[in-house]
């Protein structure tokens, strides 16, 4: 666990962050698989619950870039209860719904308010951390997201039985008290100081925070893990119906694999020493798709458990390693927009992917969306293996300009 960074106010900001985020994101973890369960209660198919999935991303989709615009120049801690407050609303109201299409605009609720504190609390590492620290705390971060994911799915899958819609419920109002509970590490965890004061300056286009080295490659790695993690969370329990497993044992097989990505985040650092960020990152891409294809063979539970035990252990390596390539390439002035930029991309491949997930499905059958996931994570792993993410020479040189900067400017 993170004992967080060494930048201004102490070392128990990132402690607490983490903490927040283990709770914000448990309780979207259970509330996601509790949405696809309740869904199946009110008599949606495949392709309703890929719709449903889908507009969980679509009001962030549109809402990221201006939050970023306005984190750059401001605080950034006071996007974080306001996301609270929209998650646990939308799981409480997700709960209560009696339609598909009132549990489609909550989840389209609960996915802004996730929008909301991810931006303040990346932008929140990103400012607070010196660039020698990103990786290890960006690692650190994406660790409280790993035990929401481990714990929220058992709890989940605990929950529900055999009466699903009013199990399905419950289980949704309780996610909504559990963000609620992430408000308590919230109090004073922003500082001012050499890391965390924002410049203000010339307003960067968002083409030309596109265009720049690195970024575009860092955004479309993201989209291809973050569908990964997003697909088999909404698409397993359909699978485990089709095959005859019980929503307790789906619940035990998605924390497995977030299990697997806490162990990754907790010796990544020595595995970037070890192998370098581009071949690290490009071995674990190109393993994942091929585990995700291998989800769509009707192999037996045990199987089941060690593929995603597998495929959680790789999944965890994008996220972080994004995150670091995204803000060290990003222009000065603009790294909360860059980094709400790589959210757009996470949230525009939550929103196309379950929906051709869902499409897929219904022609071809609930295993198959998992192959189009193996597609996409060969392109991140070419991808990956074509631009240096964070760390190379053009990252150390753009780091080493910025601090040449600020110094000129302080004199």
């Amino acid at each position: 666990m993170p004992t967080a960074s060494s930048g201004p106010g102490g070392r128990g900001w990132l402690l607490r962050l983490v903490i927040a985020f283990s709770f914000a994101q448990g309780a979207v973890s259970m509330a996601r698989p509790a949405v696809s369960y309740r869904a199946l209660a009110l008599g949606a198919d495949e392709r309703a619950i890929g719709v449903i999935a889908g507009v969980y991303a679509l009001l962030p989709l549109f809402a990221a870039v201006p939050l970023g615009r306005r984190t750059d120049h401001g605080r950034c801690a006071p996007l974080l209860p306001v996301g609270v407050v929209l998650i646990a609303g939308g799981c409480a109201l997700s709960g209560v719904a009696d339609s598909l299409a009132a549990m489609a605009a909550w989840s389209g609720v609960m996915g802004l308010g996730h929008l909301c504190f991810v931006i303040g609390a990346q932008s929140l590492v990103a400012r607070q951390s010196a660039p020698a620290e990103q990786d290890r705390n960006f690692g650190h971060f994406t660790i409280g997201a790993s035990l929401g994911q481990l714990v929220g799915p058992i709890a989940a899958g605990a929950l529900i039985g055999a009466d699903m819609d009013r199990t399905s419920a419950l289980a949704l109002l309780v996610s909504a008290a559990v963000a609620a509970v992430s408000l308590t590490s919230l109090w004073r965890i922003e500082h001012q100081g050499r890391h965390s004061a924002p410049e203000r300056g010339e307003r960067v286009p968002v083409l030309g925070i596109l265009r720049t080295r690195g970024v575009p490659a860092g955004i479309f790695i993201s989209l291809a893990v973050l569908s990964a993690t997003d697909i088999l969370t909404a698409y397993l329990p359909v699978v485990g119906e089709h095959r005859g497993i019980a929503p307790a044992t789906v619940g035990l097989l998605l924390s497995l694999r977030a299990a697997a990505t806490i162990a990754c985040r907790l010796v990544m650092t020595p595995l970037i020493r070890l192998l370098g960020r581009t071949a690290l990152l490009t071995t674990t891409c190109l393993l994942a798709g091929l585990l995700c294809a291998g989800i769509a063979l009707p192999v037996p539970v045990w199987a089941l458990a060690l593929v995603l035990a597998v495929l959680g252990f790789c999944l965890g390596v994008g996220q972080p390693l994004s995150m670091t390539t995204v803000v060290q390439a990003a222009p000065d002035g603009a790294r909360s927009t860059a980094l709400a930029l790589r959210l757009t991309g996470n949230r525009l491949g939550q929103v196309a992917a379950p929906a051709s997930a869902g499409l897929i499905a219904g022609v071809a059958g609930v295993a198959a969306p998992f192959v189009m996931l193996g597609g996409l994570l060969f392109v991140a792993a070419g991808l990956g293996a074509r631009k240096r993410p964070g760390g190379g020479a053009g990252s150390l040189r753009g780091t080493a300009d910025r601090v040449e900067r600020r110094v000129t400017r302080r004199s």
